[in-house]
């Protein structure tokens, strides 16, 4: 696994051992850095379930202002931290190694609102989807900044719904057996 572009463009990604992790690819996390391009310079970004941390490492290294990593799963959040560390990157990123539940609480406390929202949970944990997407569409207003983008990873044969409260799917994008769900924040009269 490596960094496709950046300040840290082809330097190596250490990922976890076992079989409990699987890397987002380097052609799936290009095809999602594409459509993003350039804009995701100077955003706030959320890495959900994020195993190596290689998708908000990407964002680092693309310019993102700032990035929050969630991954509860000890030898994942140890990749993230080692591959930080052998990066060289000491700010501009917060790690919450207890999940991405009580990453979004605690962000939503704080009134943070998020550029670009990322998230690969296994793909059988169904309920994993449901969970976080629910809980972005339910606090959109306070989590989310007004042109948000939340992309969701997940297996081709397993879509996910249409809508989750305020996000509404625009697009979907299919590559090998993975497919890349966005959701935009939708517009109320009036706001």
């Amino acid at each position: 696994m490596r960094i496709i572009a950046g300040e840290y463009r082809s330097r190596l990604l250490a990922a976890p051992r076992g079989m409990a992790t699987r890397p987002t690819s380097d052609k799936l996390r290009g095809t999602l850095f594409n459509v993003l391009g350039p804009g995701i310079v100077g955003q706030r970004f959320a890495d959900l379930y994020a195993g190596s941390g290689a998708v908000g490492i990407e964002a680092i290294s693309r310019g993102a202002e700032f990035v929050w990593f969630a991954e509860n799963a000890k030898p994942a959040a140890g990749a993230i931290r080692d591959n930080l560390r052998t990066l060289k990157i000491a700010a501009g990123y917060a790690l919450e190694d207890r999940g991405a539940k009580l990453l979004l609480e605690a962000l939503v406390k704080k009134s943070t609102a998020l550029d670009v929202v990322f998230l690969d949970p296994p793909y059988e944990e169904e309920r994993e989807y449901d969970a976080t997407l629910g809980f972005l569409g339910r606090n959109a207003v306070t989590l989310l900044s007004k042109d948000a983008l939340v992309i969701a990873e997940h297996g081709k044969k397993k879509p996910l719904a249409e809508r989750y409260g305020r996000l509404v799917r625009t697009r979907v994008l299919e590559q090998g057996e993975a497919a890349l769900s966005f959701y935009r924040v939708e517009a109320v009269v009036g706001e």
